[in-house]
């Protein structure tokens, strides 16, 4: 969810121009910083592109989905309930196309008057406009997207408060649901040695005041998760960092969230989002496997669930799907952060999903668990630097959102076959079908026992049995390759 944003003027730029072809709503604000209500004319920027639809595999416009028919029963569910998509504020609203090399090249036209209330209030508009237009039911932010930072706590609070107002409103007319919020402890310069892991107390405190603001604001928004991201919990170097100390007051940090969550009734989910480095060398949430002993070993085990992103996998030096079926396994895969990066670059290039056969293996992995619960698919996805145009806006999600519909309908082809079920269970078989693989698995069993069963047994030790890898690989492949529809 690292993200690079401009706080410079934006202009309307000659690559939206086709959207001023749009029609004109009329739309009422009110503003408890003591701004007169009025009454903005804001042009529906997306005048040009038609309410996305399902058309099936042959059609040929790229403005409608292939294979996401969101009505349509896969394995007893809707497709979009076991994909609930949702659209990241984020990236889709606030980057601009800057990165560590260069200035921003996307300008939108609802920039107006950037870091103004009125700004944040007619962005927030124009989002919603983009997801209803989309067909998503779900959207993600940070505190810091939605509602420009003030010069105090107090400012900043007031000014999220005014923006959520809009956003409920919004939520409200459209259907359109929070699937998470967060708070952004990583952009402001006070939070650059960490956030609950700083080494000066206040900072912590301030962390602590941003975060208990940002959990009121999703329980207001009526949000079924809150995202926890260390971004800058880690450190550059060794020689001036404590890290008993650090991770101590991680702990303690977490704790007090958990115990605001249970005071003011918020029956969302805790998800923790585990990343291996940058912004930071090494972030202490690393990966799943990091997260999950971390929680075990501070009581925390049971107040949270995992939020996986396979870009942040990746950088970990793991498979795409590692830590989804690493999460799964220990029953803590609780969301997604539906994305890629680039194998030929090495950070976190938050691609939008294009891979049939990287979406098959995590939406077989959903699946087996019964689907996300409360947890959803948000597309923590942006742009390529060079897509400037709000056609590419569109398409991005669109593309992703077909890619990810083809892999729920191989996986559920994979699951009702039973193929890879037969292939583990004949694999794994000396565990169920002998008496002392049936004692290991009650934990009945013990080192002498084992050293006795052995000595009669050893033969079948030396016995090689093949993994089968091309065979299973080529049977994977057969399924990618069907026509599902």
């Amino acid at each position: 969810v690292f993200f690079f944003s401009s706080r410079r003027r934006h202009t309307r730029s000659a690559s939206v121009s086709w959207a001023r072809r749009c029609v004109q709503e009329t739309v009422s604000t009110q503003s408890t910083w003591g701004l007169m209500e009025k009454k903005d004319t804001i042009e529906s920027y997306f005048g040009g592109i038609p309410e996305i639809k399902y058309e099936g595999p042959t059609s040929k416009n790229p403005f409608a989905f292939k294979y996401y028919n969101k009505d349509e029963i896969i394995n007893g569910k809707k497709m979009k309930d076991w994909l609930k998509f949702a659209v990241c504020y984020w990236h889709t609203f606030r980057g601009a196309g800057a990165d560590m090399f260069g200035a921003q090249t996307i300008q939108r036209p609802w920039e107006i008057e950037s870091g103004t209330l009125e700004n944040d209030v007619r962005r927030v508009r124009v989002a919603f406009a983009f997801m209803k237009k989309l067909g998503v039911e779900y959207w993600t932010f940070h505190d810091r997207d939605i509602a420009t930072e003030g010069k105090t706590l107090e400012e900043s609070n007031k000014r999220l408060d005014e923006v959520a107002r809009v956003a409920k409103e919004l939520q409200k007319e459209t259907g359109i649901k929070c699937l998470w919020g967060t708070a952004n402890l990583f952009s402001n310069p006070r939070f650059m040695n960490g956030a609950a892991t700083n080494p000066d107390v206040y900072v912590f405190a301030y962390a602590a005041a941003q975060v208990k603001k940002a959990i009121e604001i999703t329980k207001e928004l009526g949000g079924e998760n809150y995202v926890f991201w260390g971004g800058r919990e880690g450190y550059q170097t060794l020689l001036n960092t404590d890290i008993k100390a650090e991770l101590g007051h991680l702990a303690k940090f977490f704790k007090f969230a958990v115990e605001y969550k249970k005071k003011i009734g918020f029956e969302g989910q805790f998800l923790i989002e585990p990343k291996p480095r940058e912004p930071t060398k090494h972030q202490y949430d690393y990966d799943a496997a990091t997260v999950l002993s971390f929680l075990r070993g501070n009581g925390l085990f049971e107040d949270f669930m995992l939020n996986i992103e396979p870009n942040h996998t990746t950088l970990a030096g793991h498979e795409f799907e590692h830590d989804l079926a690493i999460s799964a396994a220990e029953g803590k895969l609780g969301s997604i952060d539906a994305n890629t990066g680039d194998v030929m670059v090495g950070w976190d290039t938050d691609q939008f999903i294009m891979d049939p056969k990287k979406a098959a293996i995590m939406m077989y992995i959903v699946m087996k668990q019964g689907g996300l619960g409360k947890g959803g698919l948000n597309f923590d996805a942006k742009l390529r630097r060079e897509s400037t145009s709000l056609e590419d806006l569109f398409l991005g999600h669109i593309g992703s959102m077909d890619t990810l519909a083809r892999g729920l309908r191989i996986a559920a082809k994979i699951l009702n076959d039973k193929l890879f079920d037969k292939i583990l269970a004949d694999r794994y078989s000396t565990y169920t079908t002998t008496d002392i693989g049936i004692k290991i698995g009650k934990g009945e069993s013990s080192f002498e026992e084992l050293e006795e069963f052995i000595k009669k047994n050893e033969a079948k030790a030396n016995e090689l049995h093949s993994g089968s890898q091309e065979k299973i690989e080529i049977l994977f492949n057969q399924y990618i390759q069907l026509n599902l529809l």
